[in-house]
């Protein structure tokens, strides 16, 4: 399981199955991430990966909570729709649109991802 700490709380994620995503929390398990995420188009927040991952890219449409690798080396959390080619890496439990809007606010927000091993 993919946590995303935003501010005080943490949101649980459902990680997809490719291996972007695989990649992604093998990374995590060394140690967890911390990214300051700029807003971009007033619908997602986007913070640069400090290495490449394996893209996995689709035509699809983004949704609120929406987890996304663009260009190998960004995450993307959407809070709104856009449609691209993109490559999938999982979603927030649990949020909506309304109240994603709120947590991530306005301007840039610092992001932290680890990986909860469940047994």
């Amino acid at each position: 399981m993919l946590n995303i700490e935003i501010g005080d709380t943490v949101y649980e994620t459902e990680l997809e199955d490719n291996s972007s995503a695989v990649a992604l929390k093998e990374k995590l398990k060394e140690e967890p991430l911390i990214l300051n995420m700029n807003d971009y188009g007033n619908f997602e927040k986007v913070g640069k990966l400090p290495w490449k991952l394996p893209q996995n890219n689709r035509q699809i449409t983004t949704d609120a909570g929406d987890i996304i690798l663009y260009l190998g080396n960004q995450l993307v959390l959407y809070y709104d729709k856009n449609s691209w080619n993109f490559t999938p890496i999982g979603k927030i439990k649990n949020i909506d649109k309304t109240k994603l809007r709120e947590v991530l606010g306005k301007g840039d927000v610092t992001v932290k991802f680890s990986i909860n091993e469940e047994i």
